[in-house]
């Protein structure tokens, strides 16, 4: 909470939040922010949560999937300016056993991305791909294991395609930075990591970057806090 109070962030997007709002500690309640949050339908699973300085105008929490949205993945609040959404895309199971479910549902998202890629939107969140050989320690070792397969790197390349920026490397082209680390094998000190948490921009918002950044010494989850400062 310290952390929080002290970031001097307009807005902040968390996902896997693994609680419903009314179960939080009191302490759980950020000065300054108003907070929405989905949390997902079954309890200690999924869920995304948003603090936010303004109130938005609207405020969406389904994106039409139904698996998904009863997960709790997705958050859509859309201002008067540019509409964010903070997404928690499914993992897709260590042996591929929910791959099908998660390009499903990439595969929804692409066509919802379609309709709005004119719009000023913001994604933001864990989308659980690493895209390109950059984007972690060990890519040989990974081309075909979850989160790096040929299959799931495409649904990347094609928000991309559609006109959406990856905006960390807008300004960050070498490798060696990452916003995931497994907790096994001291796989943080070493950084042995995975960078699957982005923000992607559309073509109207990408010129009003500022900066984008990867916060890696913000310790508390196996994941660090990224952000773009417009």
């Amino acid at each position: 909470m310290g952390w929080l109070e002290n970031v001097s962030a307009d807005i902040v997007c968390l996902q896997e939040i693994k609680t419903p709002p009314e179960l939080l500690p009191p302490l759980f309640n950020p000065s300054g922010f108003k907070s929405f949050f989905n949390p997902a339908v079954r309890r200690e699973y999924g869920g995304v949560a948003v603090f936010a300085k303004k109130e938005p105008l609207r405020i969406e929490q389904k994106l039409g999937f139904e698996r998904f949205d009863q997960e709790g993945r997705m958050l859509k609040l859309r201002y008067q300016d540019f509409t964010l959404i903070n997404f928690y895309l499914p993992h897709g199971g260590r042996q591929k056993e929910n791959i099908s479910y998660k390009l499903d549902v990439y595969r929804c998202l692409l066509s919802h991305l379609n309709k709005i890629k004119n719009e000023k939107v913001i994604l933001a969140g864990d989308f659980n791909i690493a895209h390109g050989e950059i984007d972690l320690a060990r890519p040989k070792k990974n081309q075909k294991n979850i989160m790096f397969t040929p299959e799931e790197r495409r649904q990347l390349h094609d928000i991309i395609g559609l006109g959406f920026t990856d905006t960390f490397r807008m300004f960050y082209k070498e490798g060696g930075h990452y916003t995931w680390w497994p907790y096994f094998a001291n796989a943080r000190q070493r950084n042995l990591g995975w960078r699957i948490d982005y923000f992607f921009t559309s073509d109207k918002l990408t010129k009003s970057l500022k900066d984008a950044f990867i916060l890696t010494e913000v310790l508390g989850s196996d994941h660090c806090p990224i952000g773009v400062e417009f």
